[in-house]
Formats: C-alpha cells, sequence, structure tokens
C-alpha cells in the first residue's frame, strides 16, 4: 500500500486507532479469561513463575491425597487398639471371676469364656486395616508418609502384630480348658444316714486309712471310732474337683471332675480284705485347666495387665503419629493455598481495573475515528476547490 499517500494527520490518526483496537482486543482477552497474561509472550517472567508454583501446588495436592489415606489408617488402626482393649478388659473380668469361686464347673466356663475373647482379640486385630494396610497385622505392614514431592520429608510408621497372641507383640496365652474324668463311688452299706459311724458297718473297720491320689498329691482318710459317713464324704468334697454326694443308703457317688485320682484303702484292723468298701472306680482322661489353680489365675491377671499396657502405650504411639500426620496435612493444605494465590498474582487480572480499561479505550476508538474522519475532511475540501 506504499503507492496510496496519507497526510500526515490521517495517518497520525490511523495510526493511533490501531493501537487503540490492539488494546481493545488485548483487554477483552483479560476479561474472557480473566488472566492478565495468558502466555509466555505476555510476560515470559511471571508466565513461567507462575507455571512453577502451579506444578508445585498441583504436586502437594496429589500428596494430600495420599497424606489423607495415612490418617485414614492410622485411625483405623486406633480404633482396633480401643476395642482390643476392651475384651482385654472383659478377659481380666472372666479371670477375677473365676479367682473368686472355687467351684471347679464354674471356673472350667470361664476359662472357655477366656479362650473365646482371646480368639475374638486376634480376628479384631486382623481386620483393623485400611485398603490392604494393617499397622496391627505385623510384618509387612509398616506405614511411610511423604510430605513433600521429592519424599525427603516423611514420616514411617512401624506395625505391630497384635494377630499372634503368642509369639506377637501383645503376649495373652492361651488356656488349658479342663476336661471332666469319668466318675467313681464309694460303696456304703448298711448305714441309716450320713451320721453313721463307718466302724459300725462291715466293710469298715477301726484304723483303716482311704488314701487318694490327686495328680501325683496324696490326702490320706484314717478311720476313727468317731468318723462317720458325712465325715468321709466332706473329705472327698474337699480334695476333688468333682461333685461329692452319699445317696444315704447305698453308696457316696463321685461325679466327673476336672482331677484324675485313684483311691487305695488299706485295712489296718485286721478285718476284711484289703480295698474293701471301694467300687467302680474309673478316672480316666481328667484334665484341671488352667482356672483350676488360684496361682494360674493370679498369672493370667498378670498377663493381662501387661498386655493393656502394651496397648496404652502403642495407641498413644499412634496418637502422636496421627497428630504428625494431620498437622502437616493441614500444612500442606495452606501451603497449596500460598502457592496458588502466588501464581495467581503473577497472573491473574484485575477485572475492575480491565472493565475501566476497556470503557476508556472504547471511548478513545470513538474520539479516534471522529478525528480521523475530520483529517479525511481536508482533503476532500481541495476536491471541492477543483470541482
Amino acid at each position: 500500500m506504499a503507492d496510496i499517500t496519507l497526510t500526515a494527520a490521517v495517518r497520525s490518526n490511523l495510526s493511533t486507532l490501531q493501537n487503540t483496537s490492539k488494546m481493545i482486543a488485548q483487554t477483552q482477552e483479560r476479561l474472557s479469561t480473566g488472566m492478565k497474561v495468558n502466555s509466555a509472550l505476555d510476560n515470559p517472567n511471571s508466565f513461567f513463575t507462575s507455571e512453577s508454583l502451579n506444578n508445585r501446588a498441583s504436586d502437594l495436592s496429589n500428596l494430600q491425597d495420599d497424606i489423607g489415606q495415612g490418617v485414614s489408617t492410622l485411625e483405623a488402626a486406633d480404633k482396633g487398639i480401643s476395642a482390643i482393649s476392651e475384651l482385654v478388659d472383659a478377659a481380666k473380668a472372666k479371670a477375677n471371676q473365676a479367682r473368686q469361686t472355687d467351684d471347679a464347673s464354674e471356673r472350667a466356663t470361664y476359662e472357655k469364656q477366656f479362650n473365646e475373647l482371646r480368639t475374638q482379640i486376634t480376628d479384631l486385630a486382623k481386620d483393623s486395616g485400611y485398603k490392604g494396610k494393617n499397622l496391627l497385622g505385623g510384618s509387612g505392614n509398616d506405614l511411610e508418609v511423604k510430605f513433600n514431592e521429592d519424599g525427603t520429608s516423611k514420616l514411617d510408621i512401624s506395625a505391630v502384630d497384635f494377630t499372634d497372641l503368642e509369639n506377637g507383640d501383645l503376649k495373652i496365652g492361651a488356656l488349658t480348658e479342663s476336661v471332666k474324668g469319668s466318675s467313681a463311688s464309694l460303696t456304703v452299706t448298711g448305714a441309716t444316714d450320713g451320721s453313721t459311724t463307718l466302724s459300725s458297718l462291715s466293710q469298715f473297720e477301726d484304723t483303716d486309712t482311704l488314701e487318694i491320689d490327686v495328680d501325683g498329691t496324696t490326702s490320706t482318710f484314717t478311720i476313727g471310732a468317731d468318723s462317720t459317713v458325712d465325715d468321709l464324704t466332706n473329705f472327698l468334697k474337699d480334695n476333688l474337683a468333682a461333685d461329692v454326694s452319699y445317696d444315704g443308703t447305698t453308696g457316696i457317688s463321685i461325679e466327673e471332675g476336672y482331677e484324675n485320682f485313684s483311691f487305695t484303702y488299706t485295712n489296718n484292723g485286721g478285718g476284711g480284705a484289703d480295698g474293701a468298701g471301694v467300687a467302680d472306680q474309673s478316672v480316666a482322661d481328667a484334665t484341671a485347666g488352667t482356672f483350676q489353680t488360684d496361682s494360674s489365675i493370679d498369672a493370667a491377671v498378670d498377663e493381662l495387665t501387661k498386655a493393656a499396657s502394651s496397648l496404652r502405650a502403642q495407641a498413644s504411639t499412634f496418637g502422636t503419629n496421627l497428630s504428625v500426620v494431620e498437622n502437616r496435612q493441614d500444612f500442606t493444605t495452606d501451603l497449596v493455598k500460598t502457592l496458588e494465590t502466588g501464581a495467581g498474582k503473577l497472573t491473574l487480572a484485575d477485572m475492575n481495573k480491565e472493565g475501566a480499561n476497556l470503557s476508556a479505550l472504547q471511548t478513545q476508538q470513538q474520539l479516534a475515528t471522529s478525528t480521523l474522519s475530520l483529517a479525511a475532511q481536508s482533503s476532500q475540501s481541495v476536491l471541492q476547490l477543483i470541482r
């Protein structure tokens, strides 16, 4: 268009109009995108600095998901420990109940209940995982929570093993459960009631002895002139973990009990045969369970007390870990906001300012158009003279 000759006034006004149109286009783009820097061409320094800040914010946002999963894993383990603690307290209550009774049958019931609670403890520990990671599940369940992009800032959380109460980190031994043996009886004939003296009966004589062996512990009852059927019955009750009763006529019956026992009857009076008065002895396969002795119950209570202390200590450890992870989670959230805000300061447009700019530019465009028209009229005046 070099062949077209424009006056200086027209050319000046045209240039102004072109620049104004360019700035209007730029302002309209800022208003439509909300960004004052849309590409590196607008401002290389601001554009690339903003991109760096946004990229870091994005990386940290991705880490937020992993940190959140770590929080959930710790919370699952903490809830598991709380539930296990309640079961340990329940087991301790069963042991204390067993300690308060001398009844072998009741103690045997508490043994079974104790072992059931113990099974529930291991099952609960196995169920305390989150998305395949169980901090109560032992080996292979350690948790690593990363807090920054390159993993140099992290927290390593070691798992414990509460799923194996024999060899794991929570020691609660299984109880031997009592098993009853077969019954036995002592023949007592001729007695009118429990107050009948034994020496008045044909199968017993004064100075005879009845020795009872209970799992290797022996006790001896010596028949005296005043010894009665009730005396013999009470002797058996005191030394056997079984129900002993006299039927009032023919014999003393010993129901199934939790101890292996045997009788040795010795005739020391010279009359009758050794073994007189002992009949139907059958006591195979009796087993006295753990709770059948007070010392064993006390040992179980001590074990449970230690287990409760271990649970509290581990809960405190996981609690500290949870506090650290939650603190870093909050910090990362705030840091992401800071990075995004910083990036926005470099690239976001001030919509109020850009709106005012557009209004001013539109006014300027109208003025430039009018001025260009006036400048062109001077050439038209020359044309009128020629005509």
